[in-house]
């Protein structure tokens, strides 16, 4: 170990056996990103545009697509950078702060699941008391705790994957930096970090999975004791896209960190549809199942054509005035 120079920077070799497919995947990528950036953006627009939907639902909505903004930001501008043909290095330091804020948006956005579920939950088994039991200030409360617990798992896991020591060699066989990705590389024993990668990851998933589970099978039997056919529809559609987007986001990371045998590029595979796909078919989900939602997103439309209608006959006139002048 006295021998060793231990690592400054790593070199991201991106997805594996994927080589000559840059312009491709660059073209490919930029789009699904622009498209998350853009779908997101319009929703937390919409929410906060319209006064009908500043409801607790919506709230958690609005928060979902800041994270479904956030999250994708962590690896796909590094990706897209190396993919353009620039540097494939990433510091250390970069390299530990993509790590962290790729756990802790991934786990704050969980945690959000839990809390959207106990929204509907209490929204369909407790529609009288719902506004006095979702008050603004629990409903900021259950956002700060997600965050702390967001927060407080991945630093236990950015801490235990860089405390051991990295000498060589530096090429992470994936195209971002993650502990199954980066782990492999120490120069010293990383088995106890490896335990805690596993063990924090899939008991906090199987611990968020459970909660969504119970809450959801007592909004199912509440949906069974509706009478009418119309309430029940009315009920299950306020769920259903909240549970693809669940699915969508529980299913990727099951496969990644409950494998026995990693497989690189089934880990890569998932790892996009997990990092960049899942976070614009929310907007998509959202949007195409939720009425209020597209009726004030057509209000954002007309708006934004009515202004640039506005813009576009104001240069018109300016421009008559200087020809006549």
């Amino acid at each position: 170990m006295s021998n060793c120079t231990l690592l400054n920077e790593f070199i991201l070799l991106g997805i594996p056996h994927t080589e000559r497919l840059e312009t491709l995947f660059l073209v490919i990528f930029s789009l699904i990103y622009f498209f998350t950036l853009l779908g997101n953006l319009l929703i937390l627009t919409a929410i906060i545009s319209s006064s009908t939907l500043h409801t607790p639902m919506y709230f958690f909505l609005g928060l979902l697509s800041i994270f479904d903004i956030l999250f994708p930001s962590v690896t796909c501008p590094k990706m897209l950078f190396y993919l353009s043909g620039q540097s494939r290095a990433i510091s250390y330091a970069g390299c530990a702060a993509q790590l962290f804020f790729y756990h802790f948006l991934g786990c704050t956005e969980g945690c959000l699941y839990s809390v959207m579920a106990y929204d509907r939950f209490v929204a369909i088994c407790h529609p009288l008391r719902y506004m006095l039991i979702m008050k603004p200030g629990v409903c900021v409360g259950l956002v700060l705790v997600a965050g702390f617990v967001g927060a407080l798992h991945a630093t236990m896991l950015t801490t235990f994957t860089f405390q051991v020591t990295y000498c060589g060699p530096n090429q992470v066989g994936h195209f971002f930096c993650d502990i199954p990705a980066i782990l492999p590389l120490a120069c010293t024993d990383s088995s106890m970090a490896q335990r805690v990668g596993s063990t924090n990851v899939g008991f906090l998933a199987l611990l968020l999975w459970v909660s969504i589970s119970v809450f959801y099978t007592l909004i199912g039997v509440a949906i069974l004791r509706i009478r009418s056919a119309e309430g029940r529809r009315k009920a299950f559609s306020t769920c259903s896209a909240h549970l693809t987007a669940i699915l969508c986001a529980y299913v990727p990371v099951v496969i990644i960190y409950m494998q026995r045998t990693p497989n690189p590029l089934l880990g890569a595979v998932v790892q996009i549809l997990n990092n960049i796909v899942s976070p614009m078919l929310n907007s998509l989900i959202y949007s195409l199942r939720n009425k209020e939602v597209k009726r004030s997103l057509k209000k954002v439309f007309y708006n934004i054509a009515a202004f640039c209608f506005r813009m576009n006959n104001g240069f018109h006139n300016i421009f008559q005035t200087c020809v006549v002048s």
